[in-house]
C-alpha cells in the first residue's frame, strides 16, 4: 500500500532522479535526514521517503493496522514537511510487507530508484539491523549508501529537532 501525500509538495520533474530513504520503527535520525535532503539538492532529484510497516503474519496483508499507520503517518508528514521547507520535490510512500526485507523488495519491484540511503542504528527496533542491511547492500537495484550517525532519532510524535 501506498500512500501519496500532495499538500504543498513541489512538482517532481519527469526523469528526475529518485533518492529513496526507507526507515521504520517510529524514527529517522535527524543525521540521516539531513545528508539525505543534502544528497537530494546537490542532484536535483525527488526525494522519496518510505515508511516500512511491518504486518505481523496474524493479520492479512492488507489489514488497516491502524495504530502503525497513525504513529507513520505524523513522522512521515514531518519529514516531507522537511524536505518541502527546503524547497524539495518530495514523494513519500507507506510500504508494507511481512518483514522489512519483503516490503523494501515490494518498493522496490513497484518503482525505480537512482539512489538508496539506508539509515542504520545501533537500536535494531528503530531501523535496519546488521543482517538487513547487508541483504539490501547485496540485493538493492540501485546505488546503496549506508549511514550510521550517533545523533538522537526523530521519535514519531513527528517533532523535529531544531538543527534539522
Amino acid at each position: 500500500m501506498r500512500w501519496r501525500f500532495w499538500r504543498r509538495r513541489a512538482a517532481p520533474r519527469a526523469g528526475a532522479r529518485r533518492l529513496l530513504v526507507p526507515f521504520s520503527g517510529g524514527r529517522l535520525d535527524p543525521a540521516v535526514l539531513a545528508a539525505a535532503l543534502r544528497i537530494v539538492r546537490a542532484e536535483n532529484a525527488v526525494f522519496v521517503p518510505a515508511y516500512l510497516i511491518v504486518v505481523p503474519l496474524s493479520h492479512t496483508l492488507d489489514s488497516p493496522l491502524t495504530s502503525e499507520v497513525a504513529a507513520a503517518l505524523p513522522l512521515l508528514e514531518a519529514v516531507e514537511v522537511a524536505a518541502l521547507d527546503e524547497r524539495l520535490a518530495v514523494d513519500a510512500r507507506l510500504e508494507r510487507g511481512r518483514t522489512l526485507r519483503d516490503a523494501l523488495r515490494r518498493l522496490w519491484d513497484a518503482e525505480g530508484f537512482d539512489r538508496i540511503l539506508i539509515p542504520v542504528t545501533p537500536d535494531d527496533r528503530h531501523g535496519f539491523s546488521e543482517r538487513e542491511v547487508a541483504w539490501i547492500l547485496t540485493h538493492a537495484p540501485a546505488e546503496t549508501l549506508a549511514l550510521r550517525p550517533a545523533s538522537r532519532g526523530i521519535v514519531a510524535n513527528g517533532r523535529l529537532p531544531v538543527a534539522v
